[in-house]
This record gives structure tokens, sequence and C-alpha cells, in this order.
């Protein structure tokens, strides 16, 4: 009887995590005057998740993770980096998705439970945005 049980308790674990299968990889470059940034995600109708590097023209750049949630046309998550600086950092992140191009969006920023994320009363910008993201074929 226990191991059935085991088995069972196995089985369901294993097929209740998220099917990673099911996500397409999206590759996205972005040019702001000598820096760039490269976005790297793999998407499905309700995640995403991946890399994000941008390269500080002379200084450094910021390398580190993407992670977060589809709502709508926006993609709402957080960017959690080692800047060139050499420390860990996390930031929201919202990028626009808009006629194929993906819109890096400014807000205030607050904290909830310990986190940085951007504060609902305040509306994220996504005009003059740093960085306009393209999608580009490998």
């Amino acid at each position: 009887m226990r191991i059935f049980l085991f088995f069972c308790l196995l089985f369901i674990s294993c097929n209740s995590k998220e099917d990673k299968d099911k996500y397409n990889r999206q590759l996205y470059r972005a040019v702001n005057n000598k820096d760039t940034a490269i976005l790297d995600i793999h998407i499905n109708d309700k995640r995403f998740y991946g890399r994000y590097e941008i390269s500080h023209y002379g200084t450094g750049k910021d390398s580190g993770d993407v992670r977060g949630d589809l709502r709508g046309d926006t993609l709402r998550g957080d960017y959690h980096y080692v800047s060139f600086g050499g420390s860990w950092k996390r930031v929201p992140l919202a990028l626009l998705n808009k006629e194929g191009k993906l819109f890096l969006g400014k807000g205030v920023i607050g904290t909830y439970f310990n986190l940085p994320c951007f504060v609902p009363e305040v509306p994220i910008d996504y005009k003059n945005p740093q960085f306009v993201f393209e999608r580009i074929e490998e």
C-alpha cells in the first residue's frame, strides 16, 4: 500500500509542474544611442522567463534573469541581475507588446513584502522608452 501511495504522489507531483515544452522562444534586441539590450525569453499565453542583458557603452553591462506574467498585451515581472558594479539587484519590469515590438515601461517603484514593484496608483509610462525591442531571428 505504501509503495502504491508513493508512486501516486510521484506521478501527481511530476505532472503538476509547468510544461516547459509549451513555451516559445523569442529573441529581441534594442539599441539606444550606443547602449544595446538583448532579451531572450520563453513565452506562452500566461507566463514568460528568460535572460536580459544591457550593454552600457564604455562602462560595462547588466546581466540577469527575467520572469513574469502576461496581462493582455503587457509582460509584467521582474529583472534580477548583476549590475556592472558587481552587486545583485532586482527591479520590476513592464513591456508593452505593440506592433510586434516590446516597449520598455517606466514607473514609480515601491516595495511590497520587501520586493520592488511598480506602484499601482501611478500608471506605467510607455512613451519615450529607454528601449524598444525588435524581434530578431537567430
